[in-house]
């Protein structure tokens, strides 16, 4: 009777070349899927990419303009008097000439009152003040210039959300500009004042800007320096009593300007 053969034992070597014949078609193949994944990707972004280059090389120039021209414009008024200054800034608010011209004289007699040589302005930024965002810094600028104080700090608010700004008074209204939102309802006039209070040093007045009585609790004793009040707008009687109680807890005054 024919005996069977017995099979060869496996061989470890043959074993261990078509592991690694497997591991290197497997590396093969992942590599390859990267390079054909990374170069469908490069011919559909790269196309978006440039175009978000593109538009925000065109947001860079045009911010630099705007800037170029900004610096032009406070380069000229430094070359002025503060007569010319004023001027300037008053057209600029539509307040230069007849009964607007005279009810800012009237005004800007107050700001003389002012303690100390530092001033922090506080500025409303909901959306009730949107309607004169426009003339504001004509207007903020001439309170700086003939309050003769060093203007240290400015700080919007609206709906408890708030910004301090510090710097020169061409950088602080430019912030101002860019960042306040007039947008919102609620003139959160206390949560204002707290945030300024930890973001600047305490000046020598502050002089808050607005034309909504707060919608929120304002801890006077937490108000370190005196608070000059300046409601704007409508002649409305809830704003007028809360500025001037406002004036009246921290020993400052209430300034009146009326625009006709």
């Amino acid at each position: 009777m024919r005996r069977k053969r017995r099979s060869s034992p496996p061989n470890i070597y043959e074993m261990f070349s078509d592991i690694a014949l497997l591991m290197l078609a497997t590396f093969i193949f992942l590599l390859a899927t990267i390079l054909i994944t990374a170069r469908m990707a490069e011919q559909y972004q790269t196309p978006r990419l440039k175009t978000a280059l593109v538009e925000l090389q065109a947001k860079l120039d045009k911010s630099q303009a705007e800037r170029t021209r900004l610096m032009a414009n406070m380069d000229a008024l430094v070359g002025l008097s503060t007569d010319n200054q004023m001027k300037r800034a008053l057209a600029a608010a539509g307040l230069a000439e007849g009964n607007n011209r005279k009810d800012f004289d009237v005004f800007v007699k107050g700001l003389r009152n002012l303690p100390g040589d530092s001033l922090h302005l506080l500025i409303d930024a909901t959306g009730s003040m949107h309607g004169v965002s426009e003339f504001l810094v004509p207007i903020l600028r001439i309170i700086v210039i003939r309050s003769g104080k060093k203007l240290d700090a400015l700080t919007w608010f609206s709906d408890g959300k708030a910004d301090t700004y510090r710097g020169s008074m061409g950088e602080m209204f430019d912030r101002l500009m860019e960042g306040a939102p007039f947008t919102g309802a609620n003139e959160t006039i206390g949560y204002g004042f707290r945030y300024a209070a930890d973001h600047a040093p305490a000046p020598g007045a502050y002089l808050l800007i607005g034309d909504e009585p707060p919608a929120d609790r304002i801890r006077y004793f937490h108000i370190p320096s005196p608070v000059y009040t300046l409601p704007i707008g409508r002649d409305n009687p809830d704003t007028n009593w809360h500025y001037q109680k406002l004036a009246d807890k921290t020993g400052g005054k209430m300034l009146h300007l009326e625009l006709r």
